[in-house]
């Protein structure tokens, strides 16, 4: 069949009430899409719609054709589904929910249908139409509303009847979110006892007999109104006691995402009844299509669906890399003096990791293996500084960054942004210490054994040709930068996998579990289950960091050459390393090398960039995090510019106290 003409008089031509329900949905479509225009004004639009009205009132052959085709709309479609569950998800899982909306993105709807919320989507489907819908006065909405139903219903009219059925599945939903084991259990003590909950569906059914019963007076339906409020609210309370659990024992984004998920409902609930009682329906059913088209638009949001649901997780990752990152930040001398010395023993750990990285290659094994070994080779060093309480530099900024995010919430005052900048100075020189560490000892020392192993066997540990690659690798001018950026990359996604673990170790319970589990008891005994279960929840955090850093450092440049993306890796203290290798097997000659001299220039850079952009991802995470990126950064930057032109060396060396 032949779409109706865009025109006006094409339209009310084509109206035909006897005709299929796809062909009445799409005249539908098309006069919403006359309506809207070229969608750049409102009140074209709405002189638009007044043209429609005029235009009908104007024809008595138009109106009868109208009202039966509104009458059809009415009573072939599911209007409860839109007000209802438009906007809200089919599944309380994340995952499902990105799913749907990815699906609803890709794939096209069907006008023939009997849910109201599929043809809502087609007919409004713009940001423009709730600005056009908003902007509809009263008594044009009034004149609407008596074109389409010119006889008033007795009794509650189909409108009321459909936003109590709305009202009463809206309630359903919130009864179960909140009966669900998983957030009834995480609720305060206080908020389980009130059982806040279990009248909901009661006054609800209150509420629809003092509407559906005219001979009632108009204050029991107030008196039955305000009780269901005071109910909705006092459901929403004891759901708001969820997060202070999540404060203390980790967050899931799937709790998180039900939480959202019933706020919402129960404010669905509140703004149907107040078009269930409005004195002006019609006004206040515009307003609520209104912010139903806002609402589908976020609906069809991947983007927002993912950062709305994950900021708490977002927070708590940064909140536990803070609690992490305060103990990598020196500020007195001899904090300084024991950095030093911890950078220094995860260098001398880093020398024997990158000798066995030169005996991996020996081995010649295929690019994934290669990497694979690789991976066990870097993690099981990371995890070696670990236990011996030492420190490798790079990693130190993903989890400082949140440390020093967690300042900024106090910067109403000067002195709070002093405080501020002392921070900063005191993480600099926290780095140039860890980093100086590293690369003093590992160079040296890889140099050293290098060359004992020459003695031992009588030829170089590494062969000449093995030696010219790495200064080819390393040189200036060359794409090692690029990788060290990238690098950094790794070194924050790192710090994520680590704070996730740690959370998902803490809402599990799993410390309690290995110290209290009977059959782990059992196996261990109490107190080394108790030992094992606090060693845990100490090290998890840094057990995920390094092992996954120590794989993405093995196989990323692995997948990245099958895909031939030609991606790397440039760790400044393995890069060090390899460059001492390299010194050790070329002699003397190394030093008359202009290789040489530009592999050694982009030592200092690459820690540089590592450092930088690690820092730079975890702060902005955590600044999102804490939600505190309205701060005046200029004020920051001003202080920042001071202390650099009083006192440079403080983000090198710590002050010098007086005795």
């Amino acid at each position: 069949m032949k779409r109706p003409a865009t025109d006006l008089a094409g339209l009310l031509a084509a109206l035909d009430p006897q005709a299929g329900m796809a062909q009445r949905h799409l005249w539908l479509i098309d006069l919403l899409n006359w309506v809207r225009g070229a969608r750049d004004s409102v009140p074209g639009a709405t002189a638009r719609v007044q043209l429609f009205l005029e235009a009908v009132e104007a024809r008595p052959d138009v109106q009868p054709r109208l009202q039966a085709w509104w009458a059809i709309l009415m009573e072939s479609v599911d209007i409860t589904t839109l007000l209802a569950d438009f906007g809200f998800a089919k599944d309380t899982a994340v995952l499902s929910e990105a799913a749907e909306r990815l699906r609803n993105q890709l794939l096209p709807h069907s006008p023939e249908t009997i849910d109201a919320s599929e043809l809502f989507v087609l007919a409004l489907p713009s940001a423009f139409d709730a600005k056009w819908l908003g902007a509809l006065d009263e008594t044009l909405l009034n004149r609407l509303a008596a074109l389409l139903m010119p006889q008033s219903p007795q009794g509650a009219s189909r409108w009321q009847h459909a936003l109590l059925d709305a009202i009463t599945y809206c309630a359903g939903q919130i009864l179960s979110t909140g009966f669900a084991p998983g957030l009834r259990l995480r609720m305060s003590a206080s908020a389980r006892e009130a059982q806040p909950f279990h009248a909901l569906i009661r006054d609800v059914e209150s509420l629809r007999t003092e509407v559906l019963h005219a001979l009632r007076t108009p204050d029991r339906l107030q008196e039955a109104a305000q009780r269901l409020r005071e109910r909705l609210e006092a459901c929403r309370a004891a759901a708001a006691t969820v997060y202070t659990h999540f404060e203390d024992n980790g967050i899931s984004v799937d709790l998180v995402f039900r939480l959202r998920q019933l706020r919402a409902r129960i404010l669905r609930v509140r703004e149907l009844l107040e078009c269930l009682l409005s004195p002006q329906p019609a006004a206040t059913a515009a307003r609520l299509l209104a912010h139903l088209v806002e609402v589908g638009q976020e609906r069809r949001s991947l983007r927002a669906l993912l950062a709305s649901n994950s900021s708490l997780l977002a927070a708590k990752v940064a909140e536990r890399s803070a609690e992490t990152g305060e103990h990598y930040i020196t500020r007195t001398a001899a904090e300084y003096r024991s950095m030093v010395k911890k950078a220094a023993g995860g260098g001398a750990v880093m020398a024997v990791t990158t000798l066995v990285k030169f005996g991996l290659y020996a081995l010649a094994l295929s690019a994934f293996w290669g990497g694979f070994w690789a991976g066990v080779n870097y993690a099981a060093s990371f995890v070696l500084v670990q236990l011996l309480h030492f420190t490798v530099a790079t990693k130190q900024p993903a989890m400082t960054a949140p440390a020093m995010a967690a300042k900024l919430k106090e910067l109403a005052s000067g002195e709070a942004i002093e405080s501020f900048v002392d921070e900063v100075t005191h993480l600099v020189r926290s780095q140039v210490a860890a980093v100086l560490g590293n690369v003093l000892v590992v160079s040296p020392l890889v140099l050293g054994l290098a060359l004992l192993m020459a003695w031992a066997k009588g030829s170089p540990a590494i062969s000449a040709d093995e030696a010219g690659h790495v200064l080819e690798s390393l040189h200036l001018l060359g794409p090692s930068l690029l990788f060290a950026a990238f690098t950094g990359v790794l070194l924050f996604a790192s710090s994520i996998i680590a704070g996730w673990t740690e959370n998902w170790f803490v809402l599990h319970r799993l410390d309690s579990a290995v110290h209290y589990n009977p059959r782990i008891t059992a196996r261990l005994g109490q107190e080394r289950a108790a030992r094992w279960a606090r060693f845990l929840r100490e090290n998890l955090s840094g057990f995920a960091a390094n092992i996954s850093l120590g794989f993405m450092l093995g196989l990323v440049p692995a997948f990245a050459g099958f895909f031939g993306l030609g991606l790397d890796v440039r760790h400044v203290t393995l890069s060090s390393g390899q460059l001492g290798a390299a010194t050790a097997a070329l002699g003397w000659n190394t030093f008359h090398q202009s290789a040489f001299w530009w592999a050694l220039a982009t030592i200092p850079l690459l820690g540089a960039l590592n450092v930088s952009v690690s820092f730079y991802l975890a702060f902005r995470l955590a600044l999102r995090a804490h939600n505190v990126s309205g701060v005046d950064r200029s004020r920051i930057y001003a202080a920042m510019r001071r202390r650099l032109r009083k006192a440079p060396l403080s983000f090198f060396v710590p002050e010098r106290r007086a005795a």
